[in-house]
């Protein structure tokens, strides 16, 4: 056997027992978690598992928090929740989510729920807008006194109305109305009208007759004899 044949043999052997180490170490770090240069390589424990490093999740405690495990140990960030829109009117919360969500938007007024931008009549005397940040705005109609004492509210409308007409109470007493305009004799030596649109503060709480009572008229009513 030739020398040069002899080195060549030895030379493949050498690579052989080096391929054959370098696989067995390898095999060593996929069992027991060592790295080649023989240290051990970094895990995270956390929701009752191992991460690796370069591996990223959600605390199961806390869905608001997500980690990424680091050589150092796991790196923690809690989700910050964007505000919810201003018109939200129905919130939910579910246990996986880490932020509310909003299920629907409109305006709630009187326990009805309106669209964003819907006009709508509550009352008669309302006239309301759902507007953009989730608030009902509403104009409500100023009505004037109506000039009597016993007014109606007629379905559909507002404001009340007069169905006899103007009228008033002769006293305070109220138990006697008379319509407004000519002087009405309530008794044979009374005479009252009731305030009209020619007065000064009319119908500004002016719900009592103005009265005046005949001189020298008796208790039955009739004027006395003249002697």
């Amino acid at each position: 056997m030739s020398v040069a044949m002899v080195v060549s043999e030895s030379l493949s052997m050498t690579r052989r027992v080096r391929t054959a180490a370098l696989a067995l170490l390898v095999c060593a770090h996929a069992v027991s978690g060592f790295s080649v240069a023989g240290q051990q390589e970094s895990t995270c424990e956390e929701n009752g598992g191992i991460y690796f490093v370069g591996e990223w999740y959600f605390l199961d405690s806390d869905h608001c928090t997500q980690c990424e495990c680091t050589a150092e140990g796991p790196v923690c960030f809690r989700t910050e929740c964007t505000s919810l829109p201003a018109a939200c009117i129905h919130v939910s919360h579910y246990p996986t989510d880490c932020c509310p969500r909003c299920e629907k938007i409109g305006c709630e007024y009187r326990g009805v729920v309106y669209e964003l931008g819907q006009n709508f009549q509550p009352t008669e005397c309302e006239q309301c807008t759902c507007d953009s940040d989730g608030i009902a705005r509403c104009l409500v109609a100023d009505c004037a006194p109506p000039p009597c004492v016993n007014p109606v509210y007629q379905p559909g409308k507002c404001c009340p109305e007069c169905k006899d007409g103007p009228n008033c109470y002769v006293t305070a007493s109220r138990t006697q109305v008379i319509p407004a305009g000519e002087p009405t004799w309530v008794d044979a030596c009374t005479k009252c009208r009731c305030h009209d649109g020619q007065d000064a503060g009319y119908w500004e709480g002016n719900r009592l007759a103005t009265c005046s009572r005949l001189k020298n008229c008796n208790h039955e009513g009739m004027l006395p004899r003249s002697k």
